[in-house]
C-alpha cells in the first residue's frame, strides 16, 4: 500500500448491513404494533358490543315483565313499581361482572341477590348517579368512571297509571373486569411480539450478513489488488443480482488485467525493438569522421534508414495499441466485390508477381473497409516478401454461413507447423527467416488484431516449401459490434 494511502474503512453502523437490519427491524416493529393495536381495538369493540347487547336484553326483559308479567303474590298484572322491581331482581340472570338495583322514588329500594358479585350499592358515586337518572321517562345508557372502577350502565324507568310511585331498574357492568382479560391478552401479545422481534432480528442479521457476503468479498478483493498483482477474483455464488454483480466485477478485473498486461507488453516491446536502431545510429555517429564527407554521407543514410524503420515500427505498435479501443473501427456497409478488386489493384504495386483473382464474394458486409484493406495488404506484402518473383499470388473472397472469408495464397517458403502460433505474436518470426528477410514481426499480429476487432480471427494454412494461405474470417453483420466512432 502506498505510504499516503488510507487503510480500508471497516463497515460501521452506517453500512448497508446495518441499514438493512435497521430498516427490517422498524418494518417488523411497525407491523407488530399495527397488528397489536388492531387486535386491541377489535376485541375492545367486541366487549363493548356484548355489554350493550346484555343491557338491551335486560331492558327488554324488564319491559316485557312490566307489560305482560303477573305479580306472583296477587296473580294479577303489576300495578306498582315496587313488586315489579322485586320480581325482576330475583329473576334476572347476570354475568359475573354485572350488578343490578331497584330504585323506588328517590332511593334504592331493592338490592341484588346475595349471589351477585358486583354490588352497585357499595359504590356511593355510582348509586347517586343512577338515582339521579331514575326519574326520567326513557331508558338511559352511558358510562361513568368512579374512584373504584369504570362502569357502563342502563337505567330503565317504570310508572303505572293510578300509582303515585315511580321506579327504575338500574343495571351496570364493571368494564375494568370485562377488559381485564383483554389487557392480559395484550400483555401476553407484547411478550410474544418482543420474543419474535428479537428472534427475527437475529435471523435477519445472519441472513443479511450471508446476503451481503459477496459485497464484502468484492471489497476485500478490491483491497487486495495492487498494480503488481491483478489476478485475484471474487468467487461467484448463487444466481441472483449479487452473483451477476460479482460476475460483472470479475469481467471488469479481467479487462483491467488484460489492459495492464498489454500496456506492459507494449512497453517491453517498444524498449526491446527501439534499442537496436538507436544503438546503430549512436554507434555510427560516434565513429563518424566529420572531416570525411563520404563517411558523413554514409552515416547520414544509415541514420535516416534506421529512423524510418523506427517510425514504421512505432506506427505498427500504435495500431496494435489502438486495436483494443472502442473507436478503433468505423464500420459501414461495404461491397466485398469492390473491396476485393480494390485490394488486388493496390497489391499489384507490391512486387513482380503473378497476381490472380481466385474468387469474389457478392455480399455486403458491415465492416471497416480501411482497416480490412490495411490487414489484407499486409498479408499481400508478406506473400511478396517470402515468395520468388513471377510466382502466383491469389487474392479472393467468399461469404458463407454469415461470415466473410478474405484470403491471400502464395507459393513461398511456407511456415513450419510448430511455428504457426509464434508468427501470430508480437515480434514473432519463424526461425528460418531471421537474418534472411527484413521485418519487425508485427505484421501478422496487426492482421490478427484487426480481425479480432471485427469479431473474427486469422486462419493460417501453410506447408514448408509449398506455400501458405492466410484467411481473414469475420462476420458479415456482427450482432454485438464494439463501440465505434
Amino acid at each position: 500500500m502506498p505510504p499516503d494511502a488510507s487503510p480500508p474503512a471497516r463497515p460501521g453502523r452506517g453500512s448497508i448491513r446495518w441499514r438493512l437490519i435497521g430498516g427490517l427491524f422498524l418494518i417488523l416493529l411497525g407491523t407488530l404494533g399495527f397488528v397489536g393495536g388492531g387486535l386491541y381495538a377489535v376485541v375492545r369493540g367486541q366487549i363493548d358490543e356484548r355489554v350493550r347487547a346484555e343491557q338491551e336484553l335486560i331492558a327488554s326483559q324488564f319491559e316485557i315483565l312490566a307489560t305482560q308479567g303477573v305479580n306472583p303474590d296477587t296473580g294479577q298484572p303489576f300495578t306498582d313499581p315496587e313488586p315489579l322491581l322485586e320480581v325482576m331482581l330475583e329473576r334476572a340472570a347476570l354475568p359475573p361482572s354485572a350488578g343490578i338495583l331497584g330504585i323506588v322514588g328517590d332511593g334504592v329500594r331493592w338490592e341484588a341477590p346475595t349471589g351477585v358479585r358486583l354490588r352497585l350499592e357499595d359504590d356511593p358515586q355510582l348509586e347517586e348517579h343512577l338515582v339521579s337518572l331514575a326519574g326520567g321517562a326513557d331508558v338511559v345508557t352511558g358510562g361513568l368512571r368512579t374512584e373504584q372502577r369504570e362502569y357502563r350502565y342502563m337505567v330503565a324507568p317504570v310508572r303505572f297509571a293510578g300509582s303515585p310511585q315511580t321506579g327504575a331498574l338500574a343495571y351496570a357492568t364493571d368494564m375494568d373486569a370485562e377488559r381485564a382479560t383483554l389487557h392480559q391478552m395484550i400483555v401476553d401479545y407484547l411478550w410474544v411480539a418482543l420474543a419474535s422481534l428479537v428472534l427475527t432480528s437475529v435471523v435477519v442479521a445472519a441472513w443479511v450478513r450471508r446476503l451481503l457476503r459477496p459485497i464484502a468479498l468484492l471489497r476485500e478483493t478490491a483491497t487486495a489488488i495492487s498494480e503488481h498483482d491483478l489476478s485475484d477474483r471474487v468467487p461467484v455464488r448463487g444466481n441472483d443480482e449479487l452473483a451477476a454483480l460479482t460476475t460483472t466485477v470479475n469481467q471488469m478485473l479481467d479487462r483491467i488485467e488484460t489492459g495492464v498486461s498489454q500496456q506492459r507488453a507494449l512497453l517491453d516491446d517498444v524498449g526491446h525493438e527501439l534499442r537496436t536502431p538507436i544503438t546503430v545510429v549512436r554507434g555510427h555517429l560516434e565513429l563518424m569522421d566529420t572531416d570525411d564527407p563520404e563517411d558523413v554521407r554514409n552515416t547520414r543514410a544509415i541514420a535516416i534508414d534506421e529512423l524510418d524503420r523506427m517510425g514504421g515500427l512505432i506506427s505498427d505498435l500504435l495500431v496494435l495499441a489502438k486495436a483494443h479501443q472502442p473507436d478503433f473501427l468505423s464500420r459501414r456497409p461495404t461491397e466485398l466485390a469492390e473491396l476485393t478488386d480494390s485490394v488486388l489493384t493496390k497489391a499489384r504495386a507490391l512486387g513482380e508477381r503473378t497476381w490472380v483473382m481466385s474468387r469474389v464474394a457478392d455480399e455486403v458486409a458491415d465492416i471497416d473497409p480501411d482497416r480490412i484493406t490495411q490487414a489484407w495488404l499486409q498479408l499481400a506484402a508478406n506473400a511478396v516478401k517470402y515468395s520468388e518473383p513471377e510466382t502466383p499470388i491469389q487474392i479472393g473472397s467468399r461469404a458463407s454461413m454469415g461470415e466473410a472469408y478474405l484470403w491471400v495464397a502464395d507459393r513461398g517458403i511456407g511456415i513450419p507447423a510448430d511455428e504457426l502460433e509464434v508468427v501470430r505474436g508480437r515480434f514473432g518470426r519463424a526461425k528460418g527467416v531471421r537474418g534472411r528477410f527484413e521485418g519487425s514481426g508485427l505484421g501478422l499480429s496487426i492482421v490478427d488484431s484487426i480481425a479480432a476487432a471485427h469479431g473474427g480471427h486469422l486462419d493460417i494454412v501453410s506447408e514448408p516449401g509449398v506455400g501458405s494461405t492466410f484467411t481473414i474470417v469475420i462476420p458479415l453483420h456482427p450482432s454485438h459490434p464494439r463501440g465505434e466512432s
